[in-house]
């Protein structure tokens, strides 16, 4: 199978990718290798993959038409997208440029050639600060509380209407809180491993009382090729681990996984941030037969022996 992949050298990407190629899909990558973090580790990234690779910008209509005319994918796995709640306070054109403009750009491009199936990546922040735990995908998501979310929020609703009136095949997923080896440097696992190895404080914002359904990257690739393969109409899926953990909890697995103690600067809540996440994934479960599962410990585990390797810890 041919699958375009785009955002191909971020976190979720390169797992993808290189679980695509593994299986003998041809892998169509692009990415424009946004400078938004560390473009080295986007290139370490790349380095990882053997596949068909573009530098190309999905804002850019007409050099994303080019590579879909040329290249004719069976499916989109579309995962490129600005992304960060905080940093959506302080540039807001990127994410209009790139989550609303160029997501635009790809459902033409898919009512032009279209593909078996349509998988884009959503995000649990479209639920906002909504208290009915756990979150669901029947719930309603019209009151998100940063411009990232409403994004997301917007992007499920362009295909709606791509499939509605185009019959495109598209299917929303969205993610809760990926971490693992390669993730993103402006995540707390990469944050908070730094500073902690470092011997410097960490932020903890909203003095501790938070919580997040921490969702590890193998489960992550998984439930989403597992949709991939499984085209509908038009679906949205939460893909989460369904087992929230309070920060100050996560803070101790990520110790012990270190090896080494924190230093705790306590924070006041952050503007666009939400108290806890939760993911029911029983839609999920019922559609592909699998729900994330990967406990904190172990995952955490994983990601802190790549991290002390990358950065030159060990």
């Amino acid at each position: 199978m041919k699958v375009l992949l785009t955002g191909v050298a971020g976190f979720i990407g390169m797992h993808c990718a290189q679980r695509l190629s593994a299986r003998g899909d041809e892998v169509v990558g692009i990415d424009n290798l946004s400078p938004y973090y560390s473009v080295d580790l986007k290139r370490d990234r790349l380095k990882q993959l053997r596949i068909d690779f573009h530098e190309v910008d999905i804002a850019d209509s007409a050099s994303l038409a080019s590579i879909f005319e040329k290249t004719k994918p069976e499916t989109v796995l579309h995962l490129a997208a600005q992304a960060g709640v905080r940093y959506s306070l302080e540039n807001p054109a990127s994410y209009v440029q790139t989550n609303l403009v160029g997501f635009a750009n790809l459902l033409e491009c898919c009512r032009r050639h279209p593909p078996r199936h349509l998988v884009y990546a959503s995000s649990s922040s479209v639920y906002g600060s909504n208290p009915e735990l756990p979150w669901s995908e029947s719930q309603n998501v019209d009151h998100p509380v940063s411009l990232y979310a409403a994004t997301k929020k917007s992007n499920e609703l362009m295909a709606h209407v791509y499939s509605h009136l185009f019959g495109l095949h598209a299917t929303g997923l969205r993610y809760f809180t990926v971490y693992g080896p390669w993730g993103r440097p402006d995540m707390s696992p990469m944050l908070f491993a730094r500073a902690i190895l470092d011997g410097r404080p960490i932020q903890v914002f909203n003095h501790g009382e938070m919580q997040r359904d921490f969702t590890y990257i193998d489960d992550i690739v998984e439930g989403t090729i597992r949709v991939l393969d499984q085209p509908a109409r038009y679906a949205v899926y939460n893909i989460g681990n369904h087992q929230p953990v309070a920060l100050l909890d996560y803070i101790a697995a990520m110790e012990a996984a270190l090896g080494k103690k924190a230093q705790l600067e306590m924070k006041p809540m952050q503007p666009g941030d939400v108290k806890a996440t939760y993911a029911d994934t029983t839609a999920l479960a019922d559609a592909v037969g699998f729900a994330p599962a990967t406990p904190l410990d172990q995952g955490l585990q994983r990601f802190a022996e790549w991290f002390k390797r990358y950065y030159g810890y060990a």
